[in-house]
């Protein structure tokens, strides 16, 4: 049985309201889980407590292998638990093949009207 701890999510339409729960990866993402560890309200303003953690199951969780999704990962390196690895991509901001083969065809046409 493969754990994870990820989030299931609540609330009306246009309204995000999350649950940290603890499930078994083959469960639905709002379906059946294990245990609830928290809360996300991505919808409060940043300066105010959008993630309610308890800290204790989530360490007791961790020691029983349960895997963290990335998002979750970020809430718990917050609060201390885990450390996230920098992320590093640097192919990221660099355009895409067929955009690097119309920018190299538009530097062919402006060279051969400069001459």
């Amino acid at each position: 049985m493969s754990l994870k701890i990820r989030l299931a999510r609540g609330g009306a339409k246009k309204r995000p309201f999350y649950r940290i729960v603890v499930a078994d990866s083959r469960y639905p993402r709002d379906g059946r889980f294990i245990e609830r560890i928290g809360t996300y309200n991505p919808v409060l303003p940043k300066d105010a407590e959008r993630v309610v953690l308890d800290v204790e199951k989530a360490k007791e969780w961790l020691a029983k292998g349960a895997t963290p999704t990335d998002r979750v990962h970020r809430f718990l390196d917050q609060a201390g638990l885990l450390k996230r690895p920098a992320r590093n991509n640097p192919t990221k901001a660099e355009p895409g093949k067929k955009a690097q083969e119309r920018a190299a065809e538009a530097a062919a046409k402006s060279a051969d009207a400069a001459e």
